[in-house]
């Protein structure tokens, strides 16, 4: 068993934060994200609840992001070179 942790989303090529999924956990985690987001704008109706879809968008970034820290390399500021 290896003692290198298993990460779900790798740190992005440049600037701070995450790429794209590496493992089949996080395509689901991003899949469920983006179906959240649309089944929420059918439900909500973002053109008569402006304040509702945006509370409702900004709760799921703020759980994809949550997500993402846990799951994710520790993020840092990367100018191209990954080691």
């Amino acid at each position: 068993m290896s003692n290198d942790p298993r990460y779900w989303f790798p740190t992005k090529r440049y600037g701070w934060g995450w790429g794209l999924p590496i493992a089949w956990q996080g395509w689901v985690v991003l899949a469920l994200f983006i179906a959240s987001a649309l089944i929420g704008s059918y439900y909500i109706q973002p053109h008569r609840n402006h304040a509702i879809f945006a509370v409702f968008i900004i709760c799921l970034i703020g759980l994809l992001t949550f997500v993402m820290w846990l799951k994710g390399e520790p993020p840092s500021w990367h100018w191209g070179n990954r080691e």
